[in-house]
């Protein structure tokens, strides 16, 4: 018996005793009883009390099932006669896909050796589980169908239980965070031993790329940061913002002071349809569109050596794809202000331009400064629009015009393909993420502050 069939067993099994507690319950109040509860909270606390905890060790039990299954198959004799080199692990995989069915047929003799093994660990593993399962969802079945009754305080009950499962919701996200960043740190620390820090947080050359052999020239890489990083402020905190900012404003000041209610209704979801675009379309209209007419614009001002790549063309369709957020959080934050203090400017003789420069825009510029910062770690990670726009050269330049690249965009390359772990070029995207994600880190908390000095002011 597989895990999924048993967990389909037990949901069917404790639905069953969850609609026979509720059914219970109503025939006592049918008898004129007055209940604590409603019969609704009896049968769902017999549920969770059945279903949950039984699903938890199903969770569990999954990932010891496969170790289990491995040490098995793996204290076979055929097992034991497989080398303890990296070709195990693949030896290991396809006899497993073959056992489950997934491949029809192995490529690898000893696979289709080790296959009825696995077959048989896993169903007997599966067994184990499944019974050990029902045992547990049996057990809490009964615990709470002795505690049905008149007075038995089901609400109670369940809202416990909904507050367990709200704090196990939470922390599987804290936890999945810092499983994150520490799996980061880790292989950051194995890329500082091949690298010294110091060059790789200022040096100014990026060249990753690592000869095969010792004796090659240009064995040993350049990994100086400054200028991937350089690229990302450029194209994503620069140009993009150059753009994003002003029309952003102006829409959201359009819109919230300007506009009539029906065409607000109407401009307001078609600028919000931009944040919903696929970056790729962005990425497409950057390359066929906006980068060979920056490359046309370029070369009548006189520069020979534009190229169909460049910071500029990137920066532009970025701050475009990031104008529905600035847009979006002026618009709230403006929203917010206390109409007092609008009709209060104009009464005393303000015009509505000088009412929003002076009164409004002020009062909102914790929310507005908020939003930005948001929309700049938004476009900071952005990588799709540079790979296709603005090419992949490490420069560190000032010019629009030349082609650069970011972070995200090197990531992506150090990683693509068959990459070896322990070389540092492959460690490098791990310490590129680790810087990148405490920038990040430290624009979203400071817009956060920003935001709640906000609302600490107005709500």
């Amino acid at each position: 018996m597989s895990l999924m069939l048993a967990t389909i067993i037990i949901l069917i099994a404790v639905g069953f005793a969850a609609s026979f507690a509720r059914s219970r319950v109503k025939g006592l109040r049918a008898g004129g009883a007055r209940l604590n509860s409603l019969p609704n909270y009896h049968a769902a606390y017999v549920f969770l009390w059945g279903a949950v905890p039984a699903l938890i060790f199903l969770l569990v039990w999954a990932p010891l099932q496969a170790m289990f299954v491995e040490q098995a198959v793996l204290a076979t004799p055929e097992g034991m006669a497989l080398p303890d080199t990296g070709f195990r692990p693949a030896v290991l995989a396809e006899a497993k896909a073959l056992a489950t069915g997934e491949i029809s047929s192995a490529f690898n003799s000893d696979a289709r050796a080790l296959a009825p093994y696995f077959e048989a660990a896993i169903g007997r593993y599966s067994m184990i589980g499944a019974f050990i399962a029902f045992v547990v969802a049996g057990l809490g079945t009964f615990f709470s169908m002795r505690r049905v009754g008149v007075n038995f305080r089901a609400r109670n009950g369940v809202e416990r239980w909904v507050m367990g499962l709200l704090v196990i919701a939470s922390m599987v996200a804290i936890f999945t965070t810092l499983g994150i960043v520490l799996s980061l740190l880790f292989e950051t620390i194995r890329f500082f031993n091949l690298v010294n820090p110091i060059e790789f947080l200022f040096g100014l050359d990026w060249s990753p790329q690592l000869a095969i052999r010792a004796d090659q020239a240009g064995s040993s890489g350049a990994f100086g940061s400054i200028p991937l990083f350089w690229g990302t402020v450029f194209i994503g905190a620069i140009i993009a913002m150059i753009v994003a900012i002003p029309l952003g404003l102006m829409s959201a000041i359009f819109l919230t002071q300007y506009a009539p209610a029906r065409l607000r209704s109407w401009l307001k979801p078609i600028l919000e349809i931009l944040a919903g675009v696929p970056t790729v379309v962005y990425g497409y209209f950057a390359a066929l569109t906006v980068a060979p007419a920056v490359r046309d614009f370029a070369l009548a001002m006189g520069l020979s050596n534009a190229s169909s790549e460049s910071a500029l063309a990137a920066g532009v369709v970025m701050g475009i794809m990031i104008i529905p957020f600035v847009s979006s959080m002026a618009d709230d934050s403006i929203a917010a202000v206390p109409a007092a203090m609008n009709d209060g400017s104009l009464a005393l003789g303000a015009t509505q331009s000088e009412t929003i420069k002076r009164v409004i825009f002020p009062a909102a510029l914790p929310g507005i400064v908020g939003g930005i910062l948001l929309a700049v770690s938004r476009a900071i990670g952005e990588t799709m629009i540079v790979v296709m726009a603005a090419g992949l050269a490490a420069n560190l330049t000032a010019n629009p015009f030349d082609s650069v690249t970011t972070v995200t965009v090197q990531i992506v390359q150090l990683l693509t393909g068959d990459q070896e772990f322990d070389s540092a070029k492959t460690l490098a995207a791990f310490a590129l993420g680790l810087v990148l994600f405490f920038i990040t880190l430290v624009l979203n908390l400071y817009a956060l502050r920003v935001v709640r000095k906000y609302r600490e002011a107005y709500e």
